[in-house]
């Protein structure tokens, strides 16, 4: 899969939404929304995210931090 980097994209095995960091050996990264520890999965395991799922996953971001939940 070629991606450009920072491309929002879901994890199909987990459903989470993170952002393309590139290629991780034989896995692609991601990282999710608004920071944090990467993760790494099967090529094949990753789609673009929908403008939808885009918004959905950088509002709960953006409500978690208002409720200090994260940094």
């Amino acid at each position: 899969m070629t991606l450009p980097i920072g491309t929002y994209v879901v994890d199909t095995r987990t459903g989470r939404v993170g952002r393309f960091m590139g290629p991780a050996g034989p896995f692609v990264a991601l990282r999710p929304v608004g920071g944090g520890r990467e993760w790494e999965c099967e090529p094949e395991e990753v789609r673009p995210a929908t403008a939808a799922e885009r918004i959905s996953a950088t509002t709960a971001y953006v409500n978690a931090r208002s409720r200090g939940e994260v940094t």
